[in-house]
């Protein structure tokens, strides 16, 4: 816990029980001990919470591209790269003729 060894952890209860005293020292563990069990509900409904809400803006995403899709054929067709069209040699070798005039 915390990077915390058993040596570490002997020497701060030592401190403790210096500082508090032998008669309040249970109070204050067993309320130190109800303050992290409150602070670790508190975190996971805040976690759940937050996973809730990813979640429900996933689904969003997830219906508005469908949504786009269906009305204006766009989304996932549109994201694939498309190949180049390759033009005809004969095509780009002989000029086009500019005026509709017949030549004579």
């Amino acid at each position: 816990m915390f990077g915390i060894g058993m040596p570490e952890l002997l020497v701060i209860a030592v401190i403790a029980l210096l500082v508090v005293g032998p008669k309040k020292l249970p109070e204050i563990a067993k309320a130190l001990g109800k303050g992290l069990s409150e602070f670790r509900k508190v975190a996971d409904s805040a976690t759940d919470t937050i996973k809730d809400t990813l979640k429900t803006d996933e689904l969003k995403k997830d219906i508005n591209g469908l949504k786009d899709s269906l009305l204006y054929g766009k989304g996932e067709e549109n994201d694939a790269p498309v190949p180049p069209v390759a033009a005809d040699a004969t095509e780009s070798d002989t000029p086009k003729p500019t005026d509709d005039k017949p030549q004579a």
